[in-house]
């Protein structure tokens, strides 16, 4: 594994949790955005209106660097306000051409909310911008840079005739109001959004570093893992296209990647999850495949990597994340000291309610007794 590789994960890595901080139960969304970024596909996202959909999205798109384009789709939405102007000059020629400067065929990372709701115009010209990254316009032909597109909606579409561009969407995520008891986590992650802290940004070559060696990696040893998994989606009725079991190998691989791994193994079969259509649909794929999703584990997309198979490791992961986190943040006044102590307890609460101590990860060994001698210093100082 070349050094060069190993940096650029790392600094993805970085800009990711820079990404993410302050974006309660938006986590995943972030990570899937990246995911989805190195993998070469595109990520649809469904939700309520309110629920961060668009701020994640602009803070990942950010943090991964390159050029950004963003739209609200509406019925009465132009094409010329997604792709571009016609060119008039060359019209006075004869000649139908589009000035695509600032616009979606000139982005690497693009954001379409409420994208079900374009008209057949713009929506037949997506698809190939989707699936071949050509932008075809009256004599405009163009390959584009998009290395992602992020579609949103508050729904999946009932109408047959959108189940095609939909499908271009291989990764799915389903998200909800931040519940009730994390509610003080929302309005002190969303005011410590309005701060000017400058987070850590990627640059385009390190996405590419990655993004190459997802492409170039050895799949052979995992595809029986992730065949059988397939098997037994199909088993609990939870058939995948066959093009959509072909490409989320790309996701797999991407995972990898991500995670600082050059050959994929079963610890990333977890985007799997992802590319199951339905909300009700990854509920139970989460279920039948819980002996393999138990494996899961990415450094890099905890959180995702989490969602996708509520596995031991993942779990372990974001606790040990968490804690590292609140041990290099210590407070000095002594009511901030108490707060934080009281956070401090809930994350050993949890390491001890999730794991036995004999089966406790690594990870979590070493911050389990961190935890213990930093609590038993401030406990010995409170007294």
């Amino acid at each position: 594994m070349s050094g060069t590789f190993e940096v650029a994960a790392a600094t993805v890595r970085d800009a990711l949790t820079d990404a993410g901080r302050g974006l309660v139960e938006r986590e995943a969304m972030v990570e899937l955005v990246a995911l989805s970024a190195v993998a070469g596909e595109h990520l649809l996202v469904i939700g309520p209106p309110g629920t961060a959909k668009s701020e994640a999205v602009r803070r990942t798109a950010r943090a991964l660097g390159g050029s950004y384009f963003e739209y609200l789709l509406g019925r009465f939405t132009e094409p010329s306000e997604i792709f571009g102007p016609v060119d008039l000059r060359k019209l006075r020629e004869g000649v139908v051409e589009t000035q695509t400067s600032g616009m979606l065929p000139e982005a690497e990372v693009a954001f379409l909310d409420e994208v079900f709701l374009g008209s057949t115009a713009i929506l037949n010209t997506l698809l190939g911008l989707l699936n071949e990254r050509t932008f075809r316009r009256g004599h405009t032909r163009m390959q584009v840079p998009l290395r992602i597109c992020v579609g949103a909606s508050n729904g999946l579409p009932e109408d047959d005739a959108l189940a095609a561009f939909s499908d271009r969407f291989l990764a799915r995520i389903f998200v909800e109001p931040v519940p009730d008891s994390r509610l003080e986590e929302l309005l002190t992650g969303g005011a410590s959004l309005w701060t000017d802290a400058v987070p850590r940004v990627a640059s385009l070559e390190a996405l590419d570093v990655v993004t190459g060696v997802a492409r170039g990696a050895d799949l052979g040893p995992v595809r029986p893992h992730l065949a059988q998994a397939l098997r037994t989606l199909r088993g609990a009725g939870l058939a995948l296209s066959d093009r959509r079991a072909v490409k989320v190998q790309r996701l797999v691989a991407a995972a990898a990647a991500l995670a600082g791994r050059a050959t994929p193994g079963v610890a990333d079969l977890w985007p799997l999850v992802y590319a199951v259509p339905t909300k009700e649909a990854q509920a139970l794929a989460r279920e039948v495949l819980r002996d393999v999703l138990s494996a899961s584990e990415n450094p890099a997309l905890p959180a995702a990597a989490l969602e996708a198979s509520a596995g031991p490791l993942a779990r372990a992961q974001r606790i040990a994340q968490a804690g590292q986190v609140l041990l290099e943040t210590r407070p000095e006044d002594p009511e901030g000291l108490a707060a934080w102590r009281l956070k401090l307890e809930g994350v050993a609460r949890e390491m001890d309610a999730g794991f036995a101590p004999e089966a406790l990860p690594d990870a979590l060994r070493a911050l389990r007794g961190e935890v213990a001698a930093v609590l038993g210093d401030v406990g010995a100082l409170a007294a």
